[in-house]
């Protein structure tokens, strides 16, 4: 569903052994991989290629929502979104100052005071968009906000570098995020897919819109009723690819379970309860993109 850096070629990676100089070690010992040296490849590392039948073939017609009227506090608006958000996520789910000064240095104050104030924002955004979920989901407006109100979330820059072979290649491989909601923001060079109907499909960037993503942890809040997004990353053959990511996630100790006004007596629920520091551990140490 969608809503109307400072880098270098360098990226910190998981890897085995260097190999044919592509990987190699910072001065701090960090292991990355150099892009620069993949771009003048003639044959593409067999690891990076997508296999043939993963190949997207069409784009995506997510729903696209205009939140002006329900900012304005319009019931019409306000029951029409909901509308749209109960149909988009029943079947599929796409839809820091301080810090940054007393690490990278002075000189990123200001690049620090940005990404605080884009922090801020999305957090209010997320709060109007979990009161869109309990409405089109038929429970108390409040439920998922009061939820959520100490909710530690995590922002992330992403950097694609381009690649010659980019119709083959990874960018991020599929995963579901593991968190509640994703307010992705992306360029214009487009490469975000998403799984559905049984094929990949492209997301068509819109640089005035937001990309909202269902997360496995949110998934289970509603019993299984709104569905985490599978999804993917491309690079692109010419141009370098980035977006902007924050992640809303419960407090640590937060137990995750849906409403009672979502299971009945009769119908087992489909997740146990759980923490999101010990889901979080799972994913961190049992599983890898």
């Amino acid at each position: 569903m969608s809503l109307l850096m400072n880098h270098s070629n360098t990226l910190p990676i998981c890897s085995p052994t260097p190999t044919n100089g592509k990987l190699q070690k910072d001065e701090n010992g960090v292991l990355i991989f150099d892009s620069t040296k993949l771009q003048n490849e003639p044959d593409l590392p067999t690891e990076f290629i997508w296999p043939s039948e993963d190949l997207v073939g069409e784009e995506l017609n997510e729903p696209l929502i205009d939140l002006s009227g329900v900012l304005k506090g319009d019931e019409e608006a306000i029951a029409t979104a909901a509308e749209l958000v109960r149909t988009a996520y029943s079947t599929e789910s796409l839809h820091v100052v301080d810090y940054l000064k007393s690490v990278l240095g002075q000189e990123f104050t200001h690049t620090g005071w940005v990404y605080q104030r884009y922090c801020e924002a999305m957090g209010e955004l997320s709060q109007v968009l979990l009161e869109l979920l309990a409405i089109s989901l038929g429970v108390d407006s409040s439920h998922y906000k009061e939820f959520f109100k100490d909710a530690r979330s995590i922002m992330r820059c992403n950097y694609y570098p381009p690649c010659k072979s980019s119709g083959l290649t990874f960018g991020t491989g599929p995963h579901c995020d593991p968190t509640s909601l994703t307010i992705l923001y992306q360029d214009d060079i487009g490469g975000l897919e998403v799984f559905t109907d049984n094929k990949w499909k492209a997301v068509r960037p819109q640089l005035d819109a937001l990309v909202i993503n269902i997360g496995d942890t949110f998934m289970a809040l509603t019993d299984g009723k709104y569905k985490s997004c599978l999804h993917r990353a491309l690079v692109n053959q010419d141009i370098e690819r980035r977006s902007l990511a924050f992640f809303l996630c419960p407090k640590h100790d937060k137990v995750v379970r849906p409403p009672k006004d979502l299971f009945g007596i009769k119908e087992p629920r489909k997740y146990p309860d759980f923490t999101w520091s010990d889901f979080l551990g799972f994913t961190q140490n049992c599983y890898r993109i």
